[in-house]
């Protein structure tokens, strides 16, 4: 980002007014959902050589090891018909019975995505033929192409990455399971992360005996491999920078080029006009978010669009600047202690590395 010159002991003053995030409705076309199923810019970079295990966590040096063997594995040509092969290199004349890709489950701060993205990095395919995204991110693209559609774009691919994956209501558990059934059959090698179990998927929020089947059913595609290291729990929430006044995020989203200035309540708002599926398109061209009179969040429905905002700032690197009450209390007690709690911790934790970064944008 840059910023006007102005006199010595004066705050720079860009030239235009600052961008609003409540002033843009963007459209995505599904090509483009497909095209952006790479690892986001975060993890551009990031490679198994990059990874650095903690050496009282034998397991996370076993990650690499098993995840190196996955990816090399996923070499030659892609399976077709009665001809596919499972990742572990035997013929079948009939869809595999066995897990058909590798599932990382451990905390927050373990890098359970770097590892992700560089198993996409490592997998020798050409980047078309690897898909990586959200558990979101996916049902999104479901949403827009179709479920065969989706099913048929992907299919032609050798990898499907899938981060954060947590299920919120059997609709989306139903859906997926189907989907993985579905690639899987067709010889797609699959890969996810969570901080749950595959078969431990849900719990806390629904009960019912077909949605157990159903998480059943789905974590027999994976081979479960466990990533130990210190957990967010124990860890408690980092502490989040003090707010700035009001003043000061106005002031600092005029000084910096290719900021954007919206009011907290307002911005949530929007957000409920805006599909999910679009929060990446939202922050196009945005170098910093400002928010003024951030409160606490009214609400689940919120809470969640919100939780996936931040995912997509921080995949972004766009750092935040507010005001108003620090990030670390915009969720309720009773939320925290929710269903979605894990998503809401992943939140407050993102949002608050974001606001970090934003420091340099308020002046001395």
């Amino acid at each position: 980002m840059s910023s006007s010159t102005a006199a010595p002991g004066q705050t720079p003053i860009a030239e235009a007014a600052p961008l609003s995030l409540c002033a843009r409705e963007p459209h995505v076309p599904a090509d483009r959902l497909v095209a952006e199923m790479v690892p986001p810019p975060r993890f551009d970079s990031v490679r198994f050589a990059t990874y650095i295990p903690d050496p009282n966590q034998p397991s996370q040096t076993e990650a690499v090891r098993v995840l190196s063997g996955f990816a090399a594995g996923l070499g030659g040509a892609h399976a077709s018909g009665a001809a596919k092969k499972r990742w572990f290199g035997r013929s079948r004349p009939a869809a595999p019975a066995g897990p058909r890709g590798v599932y990382l489950d451990g905390g927050y701060g373990v890098g359970k995505t770097h590892l992700l993205a560089s198993l996409w990095h490592a997998t020798p395919a050409a980047p078309e033929k690897k898909a990586f995204g959200t558990f979101v991110e996916l049902t999104n693209l479901v949403g827009a192409l179709g479920f065969q559609q989706t099913v048929r774009t992907l299919s032609e691919h050798r990898l499907l990455c899938i981060d954060e994956f947590e299920l919120d209501d059997p609709g989306d558990t139903v859906l997926v399971s189907s989907l993985l059934a579905k690639l899987v059959e067709q010889g797609v090698a699959l890969a996810a992360t969570s901080n749950t179990l595959p078969g431990k998927l849900g719990e806390g929020r629904f009960a019912s005996v077909d949605f157990l089947r159903e998480i059943q059913g789905l974590s027999a595609h994976f081979k479960a491999l466990r990533i130990d290291g210190d957990d967010y729990r124990h860890r408690g929430l980092p502490e989040a920078p003090a707010p700035y006044s009001d003043e000061q995020v106005t002031k600092a989203a005029y000084a910096n080029e290719g900021a954007a200035l919206d009011d907290f309540p307002h911005l949530l708002a929007h957000l409920a006009k805006v599909h999910p599926s679009r929060y990446g398109a939202l922050t196009d061209g945005v170098g910093a978010v400002c928010l003024t009179d951030v409160t606490p969040v009214p609400d689940q429905s919120t809470a969640l669009r919100l939780v996936v905002l931040a995912d997509r700032l921080y995949d972004r690197e766009v750092p935040v600047l507010a005001s108003g009450v620090p990030f670390d209390r915009l969720f309720s007690e009773e939320m925290l202690n929710g269903g979605y709690r894990k998503k809401y911790f992943r939140a407050i934790s993102r949002l608050t590395a974001l606001a970090r970064d934003a420091k340099g944008l308020v002046g001395e």
